[in-house]
C-alpha cells in the first residue's frame, strides 16, 4: 500500500499534473513551450542525481527516512509553485526542488524495497505497486485541468501541495528495509518452507548479487541502460505534451486531459497481467513486446490525429497504455534478476544518470521542434522509433551472458 500511494504521488506531481498547467502558465508569462518543458528536462537529471546520491543508503537504511524527507520537500515545493512569477523560479522549484522530493518517495526507493522483500513473487509485487502510477494518470490530468479552469492555476498548485503532505507522510510508517531485519524471509515464506528448500531461489538471488562496481563492468549493464532509456523517452514526452498536442488539433482542454488519462486505464488494468506473465516468462522478451507496442501506438496516434479519425486516436492511446503498463514491473524485475537484490539500490541508482539523461533530452527537443515547426508530428514519430529500437535491443540482450565483463576488464570483488 505504501509503495502504491507514494508512486501515485511522486509520478503524479512530477509528470501527470504538469501538462494541464502548460497553456495557462505560458500564456500568462509569455514563455515558449521549450522554456516551460525545460523544467521537467532539468528534473530528469535531478532525478538521476538524487537517485545516485541515495541509492547506496537505501540499501543500508531502508526507504522510510527518505520518504519522510521527500514528502516534506515535495509538499513544500508544490505548494510554493502557486506563488511564482519568473521563469527562474519555475525552473528551480519544479525542475530541482520538486524533483528531489519526488525522487525520495518514488520509483527507486519503493521498488528497491520491494525487490528485497520479493523474489519469486517480485513481478506481481512490483506490478501491483506500480498501479499507483497508472491511477495517478487516470485521475490527476482531468482533475488538475478542472481545478485550474475553476479555481486558477495558482490555487491548484497550493491545493496539490497540501494533498501531498496528507497522503504521503502516513505511508512512510509502513516501509521497512528488508525481511532479514525482522527475522523474516522474502516472499513471506515461513521457516519451515525455507528449511524445505522452497527459498532456494531467493537465497541464490542474494548470494549471486553484484555490487555497483561489478555491475558496471558488465556489457548488459549498459545495454539495459540504453534500452530502457530509449523506452522512457516516449513516456516523458507524451505525459508532458499530449494535452497541447491534442488541443492544437482542436480538442478541448478537458477532452485532451481525459484522452491522456485514457492511456492510464489499460496501463492500470494490465499491470497485474504483466506481473503474472513476468513470473512465468522471460521479462526481457516481455519488455521488448511492451516497447514495440508503445512505439506502434505513438505512430497510430500521430497518423489518426493528422487525418482526424477520433476513434483511431482513442485506440492508439489505449494501445499505448498497454505498452506503458509493463515498463515499471518489467524494468525492476530485469534489473533485479540480472544483478541480484543485495546491492540493488546502488546498482539501480548508478544506472539512473544514464537512463534519465536520455529521457531528459527528449521532451526539450520535441518542444524545441514544435517552436521551430509549429507541430509535433515528426518529433513524435522519432520517439516512436526510439521505442522500436528499444524493443530490438532488449531482444538481443543475452540472459546467458548475465555476468559477462566488458572487453579488457575483470569483475572486482569489493563491496560498493
Amino acid at each position: 500500500m505504501a509503495a502504491f500511494v507514494t508512486q501515485f504521488i511522486a509520478v503524479g506531481m512530477q509528470n501527470y499534473v504538469v501538462g494541464p498547467f502548460l497553456t495557462p502558465m505560458t500564456e500568462e508569462f509569455g514563455w515558449s513551450r521549450t522554456e516551460f518543458i525545460m523544467a521537467r528536462s532539468i528534473g530528469q537529471m535531478v532525478l538521476a542525481i538524487t537517485g545516485f546520491a541515495v541509492g547506496t543508503y537505501i540499501d543500508r537504511y531502508g526507504g522510510r527516512p527518505f520518504i519522510i524527507a521527500g514528502t516534506l520537500i515535495l509538499s513544500g515545493s508544490v505548494y510554493s509553485l502557486g506563488g511564482i512569477n519568473t521563469l527562474s523560479q519555475w525552473l528551480v522549484l519544479n525542475g530541482v526542488i520538486l524533483t528531489m522530493g519526488g525522487a525520495m518517495i518514488g520509483n527507486l526507493v519503493v521498488n528497491v524495497t520491494l525487490g528485497k522483500w520479493f523474489v519469486q513473487k517480485r513481478g506481481k509485487a512490483v506490478a501491483v505497486a506500480a498501479m499507483g502510477v497508472s491511477l495517478s494518470g487516470m485521475l490527476l490530468p482531468p482533475t488538475a485541468t478542472w481545478m485550474i479552469d475553476n479555481f486558477g492555476w495558482r490555487e491548484t498548485w497550493e491545493i496539490l501541495g497540501i494533498a501531498v503532505l496528507l497522503f504521503a507522510l502516513p505511508a512512510a510508517s509502513l516501509v521497512k528495509r528488508s525481511p532479514e531485519d525482522y527475522a523474516l524471509h522474502p516472499d513471506g515464506m515461513t521457516p519451515e518452507q525455507v528449511k524445505s528448500g522452497m527459498a532456494s531461489q531467493a537465497q541464490a538471488d542474494y548470494d549471486n548479487s553484484m555490487n555497483r562496481s561489478q555491475a558496471m563492468r558488465t556489457v548488459n549493464f549498459y545495454l539495459l541502460v540504453l534500452a530502457f532509456g530509449l523506452f522512457q523517452i516516449s513516456i516523458t514526452v507524451m505525459l508532458l505534451q499530449t494535452i497541447p498536442f491534442l488541443t492544437d488539433a482542436g480538442f478541448s482542454r478537458i477532452s485532451a486531459a481525459s484522452i491522456l488519462s485514457l492511456a492510464s486505464l489499460p496501463a492500470f488494468i494490465s499491470k497485474p497481467l504483466w506481473g503474472s506473465l513476468i513470473d512465468h516468462f522471460s521479462a526481457r522478451i516481455l519488455a521488448a513486446l511492451g516497447a514495440a507496442i508503445t512505439g506502434t501506438a505513438v505512430i497510430v496516434i500521430v497518423l489518426s490525429v493528422r487525418v482526424q479519425i477520433d476513434v483511431l486516436t482513442y485506440a492508439g492511446f489505449l494501445l499505448m497504455g498497454v505498452g506503458w503498463g509493463g515498463l515499471i514491473p518489467l524494468q525492476e524485475v530485469i534489473w533485479a534478476s540480472f544483478f541480484g537484490r543485495r546491492y540493488l539500490g546502488s546498482v539501480r541508482s548508478m544506472a539512473m544518470p544514464f537512463t534519465f539523461g536520455m529521457s531528459a533530452i527528449g521532451p526539450v527537443m520535441v518542444a524545441y521542434y514544435y517552436d521551430l515547426v509549429g507541430n509535433y508530428d515528426l518529433a513524435f514519430i522519432a520517439i516512436a522509433l526510439c521505442n522500436l529500437a528499444s524493443a530490438v535491443m532488449l531482444l538481443r540482450i543475452s540472459e546467458k551472458s548475465r555476468g559477462a565483463a566488458l572487453p579488457g576488464t575483470t569483475l572486482p570483488v569489493s563491496d560498493p
